[in-house]
């Protein structure tokens, strides 16, 4: 089996140049790519994918950057198999002037982050991080986070590419590669040109810590719940106000108090409060609403509706609702296809890697391009504490995806 090492730290260097991007997408702009900085970022990987070699580049005007290395069999038809990341970091937390810093063979215990403001990265809180120990792990100074979601796909992907062609040795079909905007906003796979980037089948390299692999996802919908009240003095109100956000109030706690986030794991769903802005005479709530089973995914949508029918027959023509569905599981398209999970596995299990199949509990561009007729599963970056000042990714684990991309590469032309 092929030794796959790292090359003078090339996929960490990689890394570390690219969260210096500002990238950060925000849903309220209306214009793909949401933010500047990430055309900017891929204007960036044109140019190097340019260097590397790679052909049928293309970088359209909604940011979308796709790219061929060529395959190296001739004397058989093999498929096009593709790997995709995301531009995007999270709206959740600031990603300009990101600074990582790279702790090498992690001893176990705190790591702090920011003795200034006394931010604290700590196995007390994260016990994960006792699963790195003697790794060199990179985090952040605690003022952003870092970026690993998804710019850690991104570095595995492109170094993947690169090691492929230092080794011609390793035999292999086109490989496409792509890279999306937007993800973290739900809209990465809206404009992407499935036709365009032409692969049989394709995996996003967008999961969490070392080994895992998904290819099953929440369904899922937003709801906007508004409720109209009436303004009145208060010192003459009696049997005139309406208060509409005590009827939102009212309405929040007709929801079962354990179908929550933070009460839930695995397969269980649940209704999830993200936003919430009131005054007496209009107040709206936005739920988000998610579930792996598509007949509860629908009766929760009933759930709601059905409470809004309760606050109108006591508040008559207060409460309305609108709900969108956002993405559907897509284990219902792979399902028919799953050897692109099974190749996956082998690939893992050929690194070394013990293979985690999960459910993710959230969505995924790889769930909306499944839909789209392009199977899509999802495979770990190695990432973990997304969208926060405590994230951190190990470069062992960043090597290890590199290597089960060559794989999956290798296999697929065997195969």
């Amino acid at each position: 089996m092929f030794d796959i090492k790292p090359i003078d730290m090339t996929l960490t260097d990689r890394f570390l140049e690219y969260v210096k991007f500002d990238t950060q997408s925000d849903e309220l702009t209306n214009m793909t790519p949401s933010t500047p900085g990430q055309m900017i970022f891929a204007q960036h990987l044109e140019k190097e994918l340019h260097k590397l070699g790679l052909t049928d580049i293309s970088l359209d005007e909604n940011g979308y950057l796709m790219a061929t290395l060529p395959g190296n069999i001739t004397d058989r038809k093999v498929p096009t198999v593709g790997f995709i990341a995301h531009l995007d970091t999270s709206p959740d937390m600031s990603g300009r002037h990101v600074s990582p810093r790279i702790v090498e063979n992690y001893p176990g215990g705190d790591i702090v982050l920011n003795a200034t403001d006394n931010i604290v990265l700590s196995p007390d809180e994260f016990p994960e991080l006792l699963n790195y120990v003697g790794q060199d792990l990179i985090v952040t100074d605690g003022n952003t986070l870092l970026g690993a979601d998804d710019k850690a796909g991104v570095a595995e992907i492109i170094s993947a590419v690169d090691f492929l062609i230092k080794h011609p040795e390793i035999k292999h079909g086109d490989i496409r590669v792509a890279f999306n905007p937007d993800e973290e906003i739900g809209q990465g796979a809206h404009k992407f040109d499935v036709a365009r980037f032409g692969a049989n089948w394709a995996y996003t390299m967008d999961g969490g810590e070392i080994g895992e692999l998904e290819f099953e996802n929440f369904n899922a919908a937003v709801a906007t719940v508004t409720f109209k009240g009436r303004n009145v003095h208060p010192g003459y109100a009696k049997h005139k106000m309406i208060n509409s956000m005590r009827i939102a109030n009212q309405f929040i706690i007709m929801l079962p108090r354990w179908e929550t986030p933070e009460h839930t794991e695995a397969y269980e769903g649940f209704y999830h409060l993200v936003g919430m802005q009131g005054s007496v005479e209009n107040t709206t709530l936005t739920y988000i609403i998610r579930d792996h089973d598509r007949d509860r995914f629908e009766r929760r949508k009933k759930e709601l509706e059905h409470l809004v029918r309760k606050i109108n027959h006591e508040f008559p023509g207060c409460c309305s609702i609108e709900i969108k569905d956002q993405y559907y599981n897509m284990r219902e398209k792979i399902e028919p296809v799953m050897h692109v999970v099974e190749i996956a596995e082998e690939a893992m299990r050929q690194s070394g890697i013990p293979p985690k199949v999960q459910p993710i509990r959230g969505g995924t561009d790889g769930a909306q391009l499944s839909f789209k007729g392009l199977p899509c599963p999802n495979i770990f970056a190695g990432g973990l504490n997304f969208h926060g000042r405590y994230e951190f990714v190990p470069i062992p684990s960043m090597e290890k995806a590199k290597e089960v991309i060559v794989q999956i590469a290798r296999l697929v032309g065997e195969k």
